[in-house]
């Protein structure tokens, strides 16, 4: 009797924990943990759960492979053209290329902000170059005559001034440049300023969802420097993404003009043996065993007659022989190289 009891007991205990497990409703603190949030960090750039998964799903992008190559070649132009333009020894390194939204990059600028928007002519649409306020105050105390300081003296907030401004726009100027002739042998591409911006809300170029493509680079001049950023929305590749998408073989990529002037110029200084040669005679071998000095060979030529001109045994020109102060001379009257055709064409 008593284990019936018992057993009556338990069950309405189960029975009372299954209804109580089918009842309970999430509250909100749940439901925004269960999505990444919380209810004081909803606005928190590092989302977790549900919400990272869909963040991902909207900042994937196809690898490029040529941009990759493209953005190493750009960081060697550049390193030579700010040496130059500092009188500094620079170096220029690639932080990283990562891929993020483009408002979420907008957020992460700090104001104020010197913001340059350039405009990809060939593509018809833009893009975005930063530096930061290191690498600015490091550009003026460099091209102003200031003292050597690894950490700049300045005040944080402060709006730039039209030097500095200035300063930014000739830097604009110098990194889109070299990063149209970083593109160039891949595709015509032409960067053109188009303005400034102080306030990173005003350079509105893409909507806050879409997917950007971000490189970062890193400038040391001595014992200064900073940062550089140059965002690209992926829709501005769009044009050129069959090129983008193409696998990186050396010997097709372009050239390197630097090392062909090189190469055309020390080619160019090679001295060489140039032969002018007669019309071939033949002789028999006993004619040629009884040649002695003072004996006469009768060539097949005539004055008339174009002697050839050769290069290691490879007939170049052709011209008449004459004579000019004493000298024997060729007057040159056509080309035998078809090489040397086209190469005048």
């Amino acid at each position: 009797m008593v284990d019936s009891n018992i057993e009556e007991d338990n069950s309405d205990i189960k029975s009372q924990n299954y209804r109580d497990v089918n009842t309970h409703n999430l509250n909100q603190e749940e439901i925004d943990d269960l999505f990444g949030l919380t209810i004081n960090q909803k606005d928190s750039a590092e989302n977790k759960g549900i919400r990272a998964m869909l963040d991902k799903a909207l900042q994937s992008y196809e690898r490029f492979p040529m941009l990759e190559i493209v953005f190493d070649r750009f960081v060697r132009l550049l390193s030579t053209t700010l040496r130059n333009f500092t009188a500094e020894t620079v170096d220029v390194d690639i932080s990283s290329i990562s891929s993020l939204r483009f408002g979420n990059y907008i957020n992460s600028v700090p104001v104020p902000a010197l913001i340059t928007v350039f405009k990809a002519v060939e593509w018809e649409n833009f893009g975005l170059l930063t530096a930061d306020s290191n690498m600015i105050y490091s550009l003026v105390e460099i091209l102003l005559g200031g003292r050597k300081s690894i950490t700049p003296n300045y005040v944080e907030g402060r709006s730039y001034t039209t030097i500095e401004q200035a300063i930014v726009r000739q830097l604009s100027d110098l990194v889109l440049v070299d990063l149209s002739s970083s593109f160039h042998p891949i595709t015509p591409s032409n960067f053109q300023f188009d303005r400034i911006e102080t306030n990173p809300r005003f350079t509105t170029i893409a909507r806050p969802n879409d997917s950007a493509i971000l490189l970062q680079l890193r400038i040391e001049m001595e014992e200064r420097g900073g940062k550089v950023e140059i965002l690209f929305p992926y829709a501005t590749f769009e044009p050129i993404k069959e090129l983008l998408l193409q696998v990186f073989l050396g010997e097709k990529f372009g050239k390197d003009l630097e090392w062909e002037e090189h190469l055309y110029t020390e080619v160019h200084n090679i001295l060489i043996s140039l032969d002018a040669v007669l019309k071939p005679k033949s002789a028999l071998l006993k004619e040629i065993m009884q040649l002695k000095v003072g004996n006469t060979i009768i060539m097949d030529d005539v004055p008339e007659d174009d002697i050839i001109l050769q290069c290691s045994g490879v007939q170049m020109l052709s011209g008449k022989i004459g004579k000019i102060n004493n000298k024997v001379a060729v007057n040159i009257n056509s080309n035998l190289n078809k090489k040397i055709n086209e190469d005048q064409e």
